[in-house]
């Protein structure tokens, strides 16, 4: 390892949603819920510091920081500080944002200029499809091409008029569980429906057209088989339907619910999501709000946390 000078450096990420019903591993939108994290060098090995204590596991900001170092030659030594207010395990992209985010950082702490590409390519290497990480990286409504060897994200049109509501359950639902459940293969005349309903997703996200959106929030991809995994899902989105919602899906992986609606519609619709959960875990902690697409994504920040 090299004995090059680190910087102190800070940046903030936006969590996402992902799928959005149609668009399975290829369609995310950053959201208005962020992850904050700081380097300060020092002579020690790297520690990570956290208000609500350490994860379970590997922290993945401290894995992305490392390794991004680490293949520059540089010896990683310091005290990383993060505050994520991105649910974990809940559907809004927090390993992706943390991954973004290290891997930002670790450039930075460096002494290079911010890259969200190389951040994006990160993240995106990590987690094997490039959804959540795009929208991390860069902000806004996208779509994530090319698979992991030479991943893409292509900036789409979103309409002001499209709200977003997210509900959660205290269950949590890891992406490893939520792999599992889906099937190897599907026939191939439902994997040629998918792709029209993703076409009627992007249109409808684009013009706020509510039947487009309710048939691009249909899917036979990966929904049928995430939704058994979130105790009382179906009826907390036949609850957001009831309450002037468009449509409703699992957001990413889950066990977040998210419905869409017309933007001033959000925060009732959201309510009432949360109330049809609560029906199922009595007591339990079901959280609830709107969502406000994000432009920006992965950014320097001011000054260290």
């Amino acid at each position: 390892m090299t004995g090059t000078a680190l910087r102190a450096s800070a940046v903030r990420v936006p969590g996402s949603t992902s799928n959005l019903g149609g668009g399975f591993d290829c369609v995310g939108m950053a959201v208005d819920r962020f992850l904050d994290a700081s380097f300060e060098p020092g002579p020690h090995a790297l520690t990570v510091q956290r208000p609500r204590g350490a994860l379970p596991g590997e922290d993945l900001v401290a894995v992305a920081f490392r390794r991004v170092l680490e293949a520059r030659g540089i010896e990683p030594l310091g005290q990383l500080h993060v505050h994520s207010a991105i649910p974990i395990a809940c559907g809004l992209g927090s390993s992706a944002a943390a991954l973004v985010a290290g891997a930002a950082l670790g450039a930075l702490a460096s002494g290079a200029e911010l890259d969200p590409d190389a951040a994006f390519a990160f993240a995106t290497a990590e987690e094997g499809h490039g959804d959540n990480a795009g929208a991390s990286a860069y902000g806004g409504l996208i779509a994530a091409l090319g698979g992991v060897a030479a991943p893409r994200a292509i900036r789409l049109n979103l309409s002001p008029r499209v709200g977003f509501a997210f509900a959660a359950p205290p269950t949590r639902v890891s992406t490893r569980a939520a792999r599992a459940a889906l099937p190897a293969t599907v026939p191939h005349g439902i994997a040629a429906g998918a792709i029209g309903r993703t076409a009627a997703l992007l249109t409808g996200l684009a013009t706020g057209d509510a039947d487009l959106l309710r048939r691009g929030f249909e899917d036979n991809l990966h929904v049928p088989y995430r939704l058994p995994l979130i105790p009382g899902s179906e009826n907390a989105l036949s609850a957001a339907v009831a309450a002037g919602a468009w449509a409703g899906t699992v957001s990413g992986a889950g066990s977040g619910l998210l419905a869409v609606c017309a933007a001033e519609q959000a925060e009732p619709v959201a309510a009432r999501m949360a109330s049809a959960l609560a029906e199922h875990h009595p007591g339990q902690g079901v959280q609830s709000f709107s969502l406000r697409p994000v432009e920006k994504g992965v950014a320097t920040a001011s000054r260290p946390i």
